[in-house]
């Protein structure tokens, strides 16, 4: 049998009515704290609400941080995740198959910058050949965390996080020559001075 008592308040750093990342499913809202107790236990409980995907979870409090549940990343790190967006792909010659788990365990590793990269990687302009379906999956996926994530942080709407991942994949040196690549991408710094 198990009984819940809703508390507020903060626990482990984290509070009612905020905005948190979990790993496996993106960005949620902590919409309440439980106390339950369930056999013969008491656990403390976080409710975290994933509105989009109709679902709620609860993590005990005292897992959050062992689960990887953090909270929204700071402007910096949205800047520096779009800054990675204009990066060069860099796609490694293995096979589809351990690449998708690659790609996969960065998506639900829960770190922007990771996230970043897959979208980064899996990004296909209009000139470029289709994605194979298992691709588009994993790039939908990763563009759908960090979407809600930046809109979360910029306090913007959905579509003008699209837009702003979007522009910044607009100047990756595979869609067009642009001078933005030359921040901190090895492999592009190199191809560069061979180029010059």
């Amino acid at each position: 049998m198990t009984t819940a008592k809703k508390t507020t308040g903060a626990r482990q750093g984290f509070k009612t009515g905020e905005a948190v990342v979990y790993p496996a499913h993106g960005v949620g809202r902590i919409v309440a704290i439980e106390e339950q107790e369930i056999a013969g236990y008491k656990l403390e409980l976080f409710v975290v609400s994933f509105e989009k995907d109709k679902m709620v979870l609860r993590v005990p409090t005292a897992k959050a941080n062992s689960v990887g549940m953090r909270k929204l990343a700071e402007p910096e790190l949205v800047k520096k995740a779009l800054d990675v967006l204009t990066g060069r792909a860099r796609i490694k010659r293995t096979m589809w198959s351990r690449r998708a788990q690659e790609y996969e365990a960065k998506i639900n590793s829960g770190d922007l910058i990771s996230v970043t990269e897959v979208v980064r990687d899996l990004y296909r302009s209009e000139a470029q050949p289709e994605q194979s379906y298992s691709e588009r999956q994993l790039y939908e996926a990763a563009l759908d965390r960090i979407v809600r994530e930046i809109s979360s942080v910029n306090k913007i709407t959905e579509t003008e996080a699209l837009k702003l991942i979007e522009q910044s994949l607009a100047k990756s040196p595979r869609r067009g020559k642009s001078e933005a690549e030359a921040d901190g991408d090895a492999e592009g710094d190199d191809l560069q001075e061979e180029a010059a």
